[in-house]
């Protein structure tokens, strides 16, 4: 007899966050996550720093200008509004899971106790029992996000077990970086997670390309933001709506499911809020990987064979 694997409903949460406002983008990510359950949902990802918001603006604010106290203070409200898991900020996504017996995938703006005052876009798993599984800091911010972001590590290059499937995740644009994608396949995953600031660009090509590289599902999800999303109280908002050249889109989603032949599940969602859920089926997983396996039987680890640090990066070792 064939082997039978349980399907599993996962789905995104394509939403544009309370701008620099954690607890009020904290509840909207909770409603998403009841709202996900509500369809079956059992895996739910949001976009890139959500919580508290992307960094929209360093590039229309002239980011870069040295010793500038706009940029110092905005920055500043950044820090403020970021995530200290250690605080317990995640809290109330945790029950929510855990109520819901729901995983998420959620990016934030970590600000850990140890790092002083440095952030990192920030790539956590909560599984369904409400316990936080990882948190994988972006290994390279790009571009202007490196005026704002730390350079993050590679203690969160790993898998976790959902139902039948073996769920991975990477920040952005760490998704081009092959070697990132090879650390996940090579424990395992079959269903990866792509989350995105939100940009349609971002997700139509990689996700599909992904998707067949690896024989996996790929689910991309993004961010939404348009200029009505800044708050009245934004510091400088006038300045950042003044400098912003592109429509009333700052990011558009783009939020997509692939199947592991490459074809969409769900297809690309721009210019709404919204939560969707599909079923996937590991027993398609299997069938792509007969004939191409990245990890497996069309892998030489006699020949190629990756090395991966997974210490957690800290400026001072203690020994008592």
């Amino acid at each position: 007899m064939p082997r039978t694997s349980s399907p599993l409903v996962v789905g995104f949460a394509q939403m544009a966050p309370v701008w620099l406002n954690r607890k009020a983008t904290l509840e909207k990510v909770v409603a998403a996550i009841h709202a996900a359950a509500d369809q079956g949902g059992q895996v739910l990802g949001f976009g890139e720093c959500l919580v508290p918001g992307y960094p929209f603006w360093i590039e229309l604010t002239d980011g870069a200008r040295f010793n500038d106290a706009r940029q110092k203070e905005l920055h500043a409200e950044y820090l403020r509004q970021a995530v200290t898991i250690e605080d317990d900020h995640l809290r109330p996504v945790q029950e929510a899971c855990a109520d819901r017996r729901i995983a998420a995938v959620l990016g934030i703006l970590e600000k850990p106790r140890d790092r002083g005052e440095s952030v990192y876009a920030c790539c956590v798993v909560i599984g369904p029992h409400g316990d936080v599984l990882s948190a994988h800091r972006k290994l390279m911010p790009t571009y202007e996000e490196r005026l704002t972001w730390a350079i993050g590590d590679g203690h969160g290059l790993r898998t976790h077990l959902i139902g039948d499937f073996t769920l991975g995740a990477l920040n952005c644009w760490e998704n081009w970086m092959p070697l990132a994608r090879a650390a996940l396949y090579g424990q395992g995953e079959d269903l990866h997670v792509a989350i995105w600031p939100g940009s349609l660009r971002n997700t139509e090509d990689l996700t599909r390309f992904i998707a067949k590289e690896s024989r996996s599902y790929v689910l991309s999800v993004s961010g939404l933001m348009r200029l009505a999303d800044f708050p009245e109280a934004t510091p400088h908002r006038a300045a950042i709506i003044s400098g912003h050249r592109g429509g009333d889109f700052l990011a558009d989603g783009g939020s997509c499911l692939a199947g592991p032949d490459g074809s969409w599940v769900i297809p690309p969602v721009v210019g709404e809020e919204c939560v969707r859920v599909a079923t996937i089926d590991h027993a398609v997983v299997r069938r792509e990987r007969q004939n191409f396996d990245p990890s497996g039987h069309y892998s030489r680890p006699d020949v190629l064979k990756l090395s991966v640090n997974r210490k957690r990066q800290t400026s001072v070792d203690v020994t008592d």
